[in-house]
């Protein structure tokens, strides 16, 4: 099981820290990532970092102002989210898969078993007020 937690309202500029902490299946086997999903808009994979060398993959309309870290002693990975804008407002989502996502995650199917997603956890609401 994943469980988000960290979101709330911000206005633009602030910064909030997600976390996301796993139990049960070894977390640390898994990629771990964050997708978001806004009113009438695919679910999209925006940060992610891999199971076995660490690797970080961004989404370009994060990087530069959202960091991911994983500190696998506390089954934990957060994100830290700077310089917020109206746009990123949504529900966040940590999820485990076998290989990081970056992109609109339309469905299983459609990304196919190498980048399923194999848990999702529950959502987190992140809005930012202008």
């Amino acid at each position: 099981q994943l469980q988000a937690s960290g979101g709330g309202l911000v206005q633009a500029g602030g910064s909030l820290r997600l976390s996301c902490v796993a139990s049960g299946d070894p977390s640390d086997d898994f990629a771990i990532g964050w997708f978001r999903q806004a009113p009438g808009k695919a679910r999209e994979g925006i940060s992610c970092i891999s199971a076995v060398d660490r690797r970080i993959y961004q989404s370009n309309s994060v990087e530069g102002r959202f960091f991911i870290s994983r500190e696998n002693d506390k089954n934990s990975v957060y994100l830290q989210m700077n310089n917020l804008k109206p746009e990123d407002t949504a529900v966040y989502y940590c999820a485990a898969a076998g290989h990081c996502f970056i992109g609109d995650y339309r469905s299983d199917s459609a990304v196919g078993d190498y980048y399923r997603v194999h848990y999702w956890g529950k959502g987190t609401q992140v809005t930012v007020s202008s």
